[in-house]
């Protein structure tokens, strides 16, 4: 009996002893476990941190690209307004081109029978010109047109009166020669005179409408040859007679569209 007693205390033993082991190496691999968990732990929070991250910045990204997709947009839709303008100008100056020489055509026919020494038209500065010299239109000196020249006037006024979208520049001009009289105080007094004088027939005498009509005086100031020579103030006496598209039409042409934004 005693035999049997020691023999379950020892096989008692022996098993609790190996419980233990097992335990302790339980234990061990539960510590190990726990460290691997953090360790793992560790590595989400860094994944979590830098996804986060990559987040916030994705969503910068997606502002800033809709930001510059609306900018580009914006330019595009600039750009084209500005083509769509440079066409229209383009198309306009082309017609405006086209009926420059249909007028010239209509002048040079009507004056055909009038010396190209005192009446020369041409199309200068996008403008048609028609230029008369002074022995044609006045007396030495004065500003009163003589009956030649009324007739020359009358058949510049019917093509004018043509184109009543138009209006009318007259210009005189002088050479720089000095002068004097009793009714006129210098060059600029007579040039503006003798521009006058020309409006004045267009009006009264050809029924072109004053509010188309400007007078202007240039004096010596814009000449057209070397005033040195008698050939040269010759050709620099003259009135040139400019027609122009309506200042306001030609200006809102010129004018670039808004650019919405």
């Amino acid at each position: 009996m005693k035999n049997l007693s020691f023999l379950s205390l020892a096989i008692l033993l022996l098993f609790t002893s190996c419980n233990k082991e097992k335990i302790k190496t339980l234990e061990n691999q539960l510590e190990l476990k726990k460290q691997e968990v953090a360790l793992l732990q560790g590595q989400i929070d860094n994944l979590q941190t830098t996804n986060g991250s990559l987040l916030e910045r994705m969503a910068d990204l997606s502002i800033i690209s809709k930001a510059g997709a609306e900018s580009i947009s914006e330019s595009m839709k600039s750009l084209s307004q500005q083509y769509g303008f440079i066409q229209d100008l383009t198309s306009k100056m082309q017609s405006k081109d086209s009926l420059n020489l249909a007028l010239v055509m209509n002048l040079k026919r009507s004056l055909m029978d009038i010396n190209d020494e005192d009446v020369f038209v041409e199309v200068r500065g996008g403008l048609v010109h028609i230029s008369i010299s002074d022995k044609l239109l006045f007396e030495s000196g004065s500003s009163k047109i003589n009956a030649r020249a009324k007739a020359v006037l009358g058949k510049i006024a019917a093509v004018i009166n043509d184109h009543n979208d138009l209006d009318v520049i007259v210009e005189g001009h002088t050479d720089d020669v000095p002068m004097h009289t009793s009714c006129i105080a210098d060059n600029w007094d007579l040039s503006v005179k003798r521009a006058t004088s020309v409006v004045r027939n267009l009006e009264t005498d050809h029924y072109v409408d004053p509010a188309r009509l400007t007078a202007a005086g240039r004096s010596e100031y814009m000449p057209k040859a070397d005033n040195s020579t008698e050939e040269g103030r010759r050709k620099n006496r003259r009135t040139e007679i400019v027609i122009t598209p309506k200042l306001d039409q030609f200006f809102k042409l010129l004018e670039a569209p808004r650019v919405s934004g």
